[in-house]
């Protein structure tokens, strides 16, 4: 939805990821927004408020912004260095290349709609000495 606020100058193009959509990269969560604004894109989603959070919560973790950066962290590896992260407690946000965000948010999806395989992550990074920082 293109926003003309500031005239000429900036033009906004909000692309919600939604509903499940299906695009190029599958199924996406409706929770997951990538937003592209004059030029630079950003994946967002907000915290507190996911399926996965009865995951997050029985593993002892608060699910906020800041334990889905140690996700990010942990999961992606490559990724997570071609990405700027910039996280507060309510919100998660990477900011990037928009087709490392796609790839980005294509890893998180099954992590932020699922308890089950949330809490299997966080057994398995724990393990190996991973400390979340939530």
């Amino acid at each position: 939805m293109p926003s003309d606020k500031h005239g000429d100058q900036l033009t906004t193009v909000i692309a919600v990821i939604g509903r499940k959509a299906t695009d190029m990269m599958g199924t996406v969560p409706h929770h997951m927004n990538i937003l592209d604004i004059a030029g630079s894109s950003s994946l967002t989603f907000k915290c507190g408020e996911l399926p996965a959070d009865a995951g997050v919560l029985a593993a002892g973790h608060e699910p906020n912004g800041y334990f889905w950066e140690g996700v990010v962290q942990y999961l992606t590896g490559d990724l997570e260095s071609q990405v700027e992260l910039d996280c507060e407690a309510g919100m998660f946000c990477a900011r990037g290349d928009r087709a490392v965000l796609d790839q980005l948010r294509e890893e998180l999806g099954g992590y932020i709609e699922n308890p089950e395989r949330i809490a299997r992550l966080i057994r398995e990074a724990e393990a190996s000495g991973f400390q979340f920082d939530d």
